[in-house]
């Protein structure tokens, strides 16, 4: 199975990039009207208007093998069984959150809750978020 999924995919991106490249090969409307003046386009490999025939038939060949191309990698992507490779279940577990402090003075250090042994762990004073708190004030 993941031989014929290569094979697919690797028909699907080569016919995108020769999509891409006749795309970029075609002239646009505005060229038509040179080639009525002379500007050279009957001398061209194809003819007067045998390249815009060409091409556009080839585009149109290549996307219908890349739009199959498409299906059919959707269809073997979904018949396949999820076997755990979601980037979500590999996840790390995160540890659980601390409990809740019951009042807001514990949080001031110095201070401590009623019924609290005080902590003797000093607490580092807080930083701005930002340059401010670096600029010096006279």
């Amino acid at each position: 199975m993941n031989v014929l999924l290569t094979i697919v995919l690797a028909v699907q991106m080569l016919s995108a990039l020769a999509m891409i490249g006749l795309i970029l090969v075609q002239h646009g409307k505005g060229a038509d009207m040179g080639a009525a003046f002379g500007s050279g386009s009957s001398g061209s490999l194809f003819g007067a208007s045998g390249s815009a025939n060409f091409l556009s038939r080839s585009t149109g060949v290549l996307a219908t093998v890349f739009f199959a191309a498409t299906l059919l990698l959707a269809y073997f992507g979904h018949a396949q069984p999820r076997t755990g490779s979601s980037v979500l279940e590999g996840a790390a577990v995160t540890a659980p959150a601390p409990a809740a402090i019951a009042s807001g003075a514990a949080q001031i250090p110095g201070t401590t809750a009623p019924g609290k042994i005080p902590s003797t762990v000093p607490v580092a004073p807080a930083v701005a978020a930002s340059g401010v708190g670096q600029i010096p004030t006279k």
